[in-house]
């Protein structure tokens, strides 16, 4: 066996790491310089790192390990589904007893009719599909004109050439191009862009940008919108309430169909199963991934209406696919997730224990200098840094400088909180309890006094002039 369980000396694994591992969204050199930080074990909320650092993960991983780390049970039902059967493909009229289990018990959970899932391996790839879904759903309604989707910028969907298409950040456009037939209209980020508008007059001129963009394209082109209830990776923005009516408004009434992203949001985030539901909004698909498993099997998909799934099947053979659509271990590991989720009550954990306890103190941040909003939705918040709260100020330094400043002083105090730009944001495993929250805003205001006073040293508290 070739696992490292008492595991070399954290240099040399730093440099077996930068010699042969390529990461995803990093700099190799500047991480090959510094060294990665080594994690070795996980239980609940928990991290322990190659050095003996217990940390405090305030991002679930990669905002997908619901139920917290060391979860015995999915192991073993990975164990014996392996044992049962390790691997068949549902392709050539094929399939297993694991993803008709999942698919029906997905189905049971989802609003609405949304009764059908299309398997894939990840957010990104169920994106993907997503894409070839509406262009086939519109093709045989005999309109394969409408094949144009509208997304934001700033919003997240993967990082495939599909889902990066899909996704409005223009860095990761900058490495290959994007596919065609992808439109992006703004966000509704009133903190950052809201200038003297109220927030439910920003949200409602935010959302009717997808009406001026379907109109200037011609509502005979467009097939669909997308987007993240909250966008997740663009720094949990929390859409002002006028925003998602007015969305589904406008997509009712050019009849175009509405997808809702909910990588992120789903399986409990928000204090619902979906974020869809906290949002009232009624997709006709929902992108699924990592909640879906809490992380501990790679797995994603779209869930599907009524409507688009009969209309697709009218169609013949969809053309699409992957080696692991239903995998038959994810949907196995996938099912006991949903199961303990179900069980122990974890969505009401998050909408009566976690979140109420957690947003007197997140809200009480605004109070710190460096703090402009502090924003929260269930599980999932943000901090705004600033210079000077009264005008939501800019910092005169390169975006993400401060920010960067202020996730380096969260690691050193063993706490993972993410930065984007200068906005800080976390996405805490679902079954944090009340004790565990405490450290964790005591450890995130700890390493907001440090940047400050860093920041203040080095004549960093600078507007941005306009």
């Amino acid at each position: 066996m070739n696992m490292i369980t008492n595991h070399l000396p954290t240099a040399e694994l730093q440099k077996l790491d930068a010699a042969h591992h390529m990461h995803p969204f990093t700099d190799a050199n500047g991480l090959a310089e510094k060294g990665a930080r080594v994690i070795t074990r996980g239980e609940g909320v928990w991290l322990t790192d190659s050095e003996g650092h217990r940390i405090i993960d305030g991002m679930a991983g990669l905002w997908c390990v619901n139920i917290g780390y060391g979860r015995k049970e999915l192991a073993q039902a990975a164990a014996k589904q392996m044992e049962e059967l390790a691997y068949y493909n549902t392709f050539f009229q094929t399939t297993h007893v694991p993803a008709i289990a999942l698919a029906a018990k997905l189905a049971e959970i989802a609003p609405g009719d949304l009764n059908h899932v299309f398997f894939a391996g990840s957010g990104s790839e169920a994106n993907d599909t997503n894409i070839r879904l509406v262009r086939r759903y519109w093709q045989v309604k005999g309109q394969p004109e409408r094949r144009v989707i509208i997304a934001r910028w700033n919003g997240y969907h993967g990082s495939t050439m599909g889902g990066g298409s899909l996704g409005g950040m223009k860095p990761i456009h900058s490495h290959g191009g994007r596919i065609d037939g992808i439109e992006h209209i703004g966000q509704p980020y009133w903190w950052a862009e809201g200038g003297d508008m109220t927030e439910d007059e920003f949200g409602l001129m935010r959302a009717r940008e997808l009406e001026a963009k379907i109109e200037e394209l011609g509502a005979d082109k467009v097939a669909a919108f997308i987007g993240e209830p909250i966008q997740g990776a663009g720094g949990v923005i929390v859409p002002p309430r006028t925003y998602w009516p007015e969305i589904q408004r406008i997509c009712d009434k050019y009849g175009i169909l509405l997808i809702s992203d909910e990588v992120i949001t789903g399986f409990g985030r928000t204090g619902n199963w979906f974020g869809s539901q906290t949002f009232g909004i009624r997709p006709h698909i929902m992108t699924i991934a990592k909640g879906l498993s809490s992380g501990y099997a790679p797995i994603g998909g779209s869930i599907i209406c009524d409507e688009v799934a009969a209309v697709v099947a009218e169609g013949g053979e969809f053309f699409h696919g992957y080696t692991y659509s239903g995998h038959p271990v994810s949907c196995a590991v996938a099912l006991e997730n949903l199961r303990i989720i179900q069980e122990e009550g974890v969505v009401e954990h998050v909408r009566d224990v976690a979140n109420p306890h957690l947003a007197k103190l997140w809200k009480g941040l605004e109070d710190h200098p460096l703090v402009g909003e502090a924003k929260l939705v269930g599980l999932m918040g943000s901090i705004a840094l600033t210079p000077d709260k009264a005008t939501r100020a800019r910092f005169a330094s390169e975006e993400g400088t401060v920010g960067f400043r202020c996730r380096e002083r969260c690691f050193a105090n063993d706490l993972i909180m993410r930065h984007v730009g200068d906005r800080m944001i976390i996405a805490p495993p679902l079954v944090i309890t009340p004790e565990e929250i405490d450290t964790l805003v005591a450890r995130a205001r700890k390493s907001l006094d440090e940047c400050h006073a860093g920041l203040k040293a080095d004549g960093l508290l600078v507007a941005k002039k306009d």
